[in-house]
């Protein structure tokens, strides 16, 4: 080891060294540090520099621009009011304080600003409109010309002058090229020449052309289009093809010259041009692409197993649908081939074919199939002689005998007697077919009918329609003793071989007899079959929707049969009884309805409503002494007596009726009225007063009787009288609107509106909910105070009739008809049997309405039969009125309504 080497030599410096920093050689830069001096024009060393950096002098620039963006703290800079003309802090680091201090100064900017913000915006504006009105806009000076373009007329606007070309006359009028088609006679006689000429021959300069010394002509030594020049050897043929592609070419050219003009107008449309052929394209729904791939996978399949039927058609039918027909009947054809024991195959082929070309194929389908039902169809099919059809149809049937379908089309053909000859063939080729039989036996006479029906049931006796036709064959016949034997020897047959019996089957089966008419068959097979299949508790309620079923199918024997049925079994029944009685009202005769309700009667005789049906019937045919005895037999019914007496103008026997009935029934408030009306009538006030005082004492919560004793006491001039018994009777019946009502009326019509009002307000504290009273309150209001009045009677009574008709009628009244008439629409919807109700709807429409309107209201109405309502029982209770029909108590009530509202 050398001592004189030093240790650290070779190592590497310690972290941190600095060279000379011991002995204090620092703060100088050498050569070294700096790199070698270069020229400004020298390249720098980063070969791959941009552009402005690739030169000594451009990193110099940019270095002396880095060091004037420092801050320029120099005196020249530095002003007493502003200071330096930079940021003396932008180099030091922003800290959290800096932020907050620039927000302070931010929001304080902020509110000097909105402080002169309006001001400013008020100068702005001002400005703009100054500078606006100094110099307006082109669009601003001409719009008074503009608004004055509306008065100028279409013959002005014609005549406007067209804005001039300044281009030259060849540019505005180009001459278009003209093109004469060549004809094909110039291609073929230059075709055979085969040589070019360039020149004019000298023998024609010489001779003038065609004026040759010869008077030959054309048989001269210089036969000119014979001379060996024009028969040089050539080809001789003319390929038309070729010619047309040439041409189509050129056209294709022409249309894209056209097409791609710079202006961007084009004078012809190239696919405008070419619509009409769009028009031989069939429109088959699908992509182009998908039609390939379609037909890509059917020649697959088709290759793969050429005997799969399916495949051909799928084919033929594709290329169908394309609009390729030719190659549709081909690829069928083929396929007939391919599969020549496939039925579909050769129909298919049949269908593409033309007519005799279809019957050709039928022909040889025939030859492979002499089995096909089809076939031997479709070759009838395409003949379109009968005889020829026949022909075909017995061809067919020797040798495929047992059709039913080849048998039914043949016999369609012919006559009765021919048919009746082939059914009779076909009956035995066919002996299970139901309808061959059938149809055999319709054409034989009754005794061989009955035979060929025996014959059928011995061959199919599972089938019911044999002896439902056996039946309808003996009731056709007059024998309607046999119906009830048959339908029910039918029942016990199927039973015992082994068909279930299903009711809904058969009441069809009854239902279809019964529009045939053949009543007797269509009641056995109801009366057969009603009960079968039905719980015991289920009887009555299924039987009368089956009534109902029945109706709506108009099968009304067989409606009329399950009723009669019905009521043997329930011969005590009052709603059935009800029923059947609308049924025969509805559906059936006087007599029928009548006889019905003197069997309802004797079964029931406590039913009240089936007397009075019998009774009225009776009334309405004007039959007065049977109504008479009807209802002399009916105890419950001494009213409908007395009012029967009453509008005879028998009015001793309605008292004394009155008066027995009153001893057997004194709390019966009906009576009482009846009774003080009709001495009333009679004026006989004391005696109606009497009358209407004993029957309050038996009866003291009828508020009719309330009220017409008020009403009399009024009548007689008694108004505190009448006033002391209406609040009498509110004593005694509490919250009853009808009293309430009498009341703010009798105030009212003795002219006390203060009175009246007081009172409702009463009336309406007890009763809030009453819509009688509220569509009463709603027309004492003053008008303008009535539509919040109807406001506050809809939220109490939404859905009362009462409250609804009021609003129609302040509707009405202030000559809102679209609303008033849709209000009387809710209102009778809402109740139908409010008689007030239909009539002001049709003193509306007689007033507001079209006569097909007013005709509707009345048919709705008629169709409704509406029994209450304050005017309406009015009139249809007045004797006088005792015979009018809806529609006439429909027009008097409306006569009486008066627009006081």
């Amino acid at each position: 080891m050398n001592k004189k080497k030093k240790p650290f030599l070779g190592m590497p410096a310690p972290l941190g060294y600095v060279p000379g920093l011991g002995r204090g050689a620092t703060g100088f830069t050498t050569r070294s540090d700096i790199g070698p001096a270069r020229d400004a024009n020298d390249p720098v060393d980063d070969r791959h520099a941009p552009p402005g950096k690739r030169t000594v002098g451009d990193q110099m620039k940019k270095n002396q621009a880095a060091d004037d963006d420092d801050e320029d703290l120099n005196d020249t800079n530095y002003d007493e009011f502003n200071g330096y003309a930079g940021s003396l802090f932008s180099s030091g680091p922003y800290e959290k304080d800096d932020e907050e201090a620039d927000a302070i100064y931010a929001a304080l900017d902020k509110r000097m600003d909105e402080r002169r913000k309006e001001r400013r915006e008020q100068r702005e504006k001002e400005e703009i409109e100054k500078y606006r009105m100094e110099r307006p806009k082109i669009q601003q000076q001409f719009s008074d010309l503009k608004r004055k373009l509306a008065e100028v007329t279409e013959e002005e606007w014609l005549s406007i002058p067209e804005v001039g070309d300044a281009r030259n006359k060849r540019q505005r009028n180009p001459r278009y090229e003209k093109l004469t088609p060549v004809p094909d006679s110039f291609f073929a006689k230059h075709l055979q020449t085969g040589e070019n000429h360039t020149s004019v021959d000298p023998r024609q300069t010489q001779f003038g052309g065609l004026n040759t010394p010869y008077p030959g002509g054309l048989n001269t030594p210089y036969p000119g289009g014979m001379t060996p020049g024009l028969m040089t050897p050539g080809t001789g043929e003319l390929d038309m093809r070729k010619i047309g592609q040439a041409r189509n070419t050129l056209m294709d050219m022409r249309l894209s010259q056209v097409s791609d003009s710079v202006s961007g107008q084009t004078v012809v449309d190239p696919k405008g041009y070419l619509t009409d052929l769009n028009s031989m394209i069939p429109t088959h729904g699908g992509d182009i692409n998908d039609i390939k791939k379609a037909r890509l996978l059917l020649k697959s399949v088709r290759e793969t197993n050429p005997h799969h039927p399916p495949a051909w058609i799928a084919s033929a039918r594709l290329e169908e649908v394309t609009g390729k027909l030719q190659v549709a009947r081909n690829l069928i054809m083929k396929g007939t081939e391919m599969c020549p024991k496939s039925e579909d195959v050769w129909l298919e082929a049949a269908r593409l074919q033309p007519g005799d070309t279809a019957k050709a194929v039928v022909a040889q389908a025939v030859r492979h199939l002499p089995q096909s039902v089809r076939i031997y169809i479709r070759a009838a099919e395409l003949e379109t002689d009968i005889r020829a059809k026949k022909r075909v149809l017995r061809k067919a049937l020797e040798h495929v005998p047992n059709s039913v379908r080849l048998w039914k089309a043949a016999v369609e053909l012919e006559e009765p007697e021919d048919a009746r000859i082939m059914l009779s063939r076909a009956v035995e080729c066919c002996p299970t077919s139901v309808e061959l039989w059938l149809a055999l036996a319709r054409l034989e006479t009754y005794e061989n009918a009955r035979k060929v029906l025996n014959k059928a049931r011995e061959n199919i006796p599972t089938d019911r329609h044999i002896w439902i036709t056996a039946a309808k064959l003996e009731e056709a016949n007059g024998n309607t003793q046999m119906v009830e034997k048959i339908i029910d020897r039918a029942i016990t047959s199927l039973r015992a071989n082994g068909v279930e019996i299903n009711r809904e089957q058969w009441i069809q089966d009854a239902e279809e007899c019964d529009r045939a008419g053949s009543v007797a068959t269509c009641q056995a097979a109801v009366r057969a079959v009603i009960g079968i299949g039905i719980e015991e508790e289920d009887r009555k309620h299924t039987w009368m929707e089956d009534a109902d079923s029945c109706v709506a199918h108009n099968a009304l024997e067989c409606a009329r049969a399950i009723y009669a049925y019905a009521l043997q079994v329930f011969p005590s029944k009052k709603s059935v009884w009800l029923r059947a009685a609308y049924f025969e009202k509805n559906h059936g005769t006087r007599e029928s309805l009548e006889a019905l309700l003197q069997r309802a009667v004797a079964h029931c005789p406590k039913a009240e409503v089936l007397w009075l049906m019998g009774a009225k019937s009776k009334w309405l045919a004007g039959d007065v002494p049977a109504a008479r005895s009807i209802l002399a037999l009916a105890f419950q019914v001494f009213m409908k007596s007395v009012k029967l007496e009453w509008v005879q103008d028998n009015i001793r026997a309605a008292q004394d009726l009155c008066e027995e009935a009153l001893r057997h029934y004194e709390d019966f408030p009906k009576l009482w009225m009846m009774k003080g009306q009709i001495e009333e009538q009679k004026e006989m006030m004391e005696n109606a007063r009497e009358a209407y005082n004993q029957g309050l004492k038996k009866c003291p919560h009828s508020t009719p009787l309330w009220l017409l004793l008020s009403r009399l006491e009024e009548k007689v001039g008694q108004l505190t009288r009448a006033r002391a018994i209406l609040e009498k009777s509110r004593l005694k019946n509490p919250k009853n609107p009808g009293l309430w009502l009498e009341s703010v009326r009798l105030e009212y019509r003795a002219g006390l509106k203060n009175i009246a009002n007081t009172l409702m307000a009463k009336a309406l504290q007890e009763c809030p909910n009453s819509g009688i009273l509220w569509s009463e309150a709603i027309f004492l209001e003053a008008r303008p105070q009535r539509r919040t009045k109807s406001v506050d009677a809809l939220k109490k009574c939404e859905h009362d009739p009462h409250v609804l008709l009021a609003v129609a009628k302040l509707f009405w009244s202030q000559r809102k008809i679209t609303k008033a008439r849709e209000w009387f629409h809710r209102t009778v919807k809402i109740d139908s049997d409010l008689g007030d109700a239909w009539a002001f709807f049709y003193k509306f429409e007689l007033q507001h309405g079209t006569e097909e309107q007013q005709e509707e209201v009345r048919k709705r109405c008629e169709s409704a039969e509406p029994r209450h309502g304050e005017l309406w029982c009015a009139v249809s209770k007045d004797i006088a009125n005792w015979q009018k029909k809806i529609g006439d108590i429909l027009r008097l009530v409306a006569g009486r309504i008066r627009n006081a509202f």
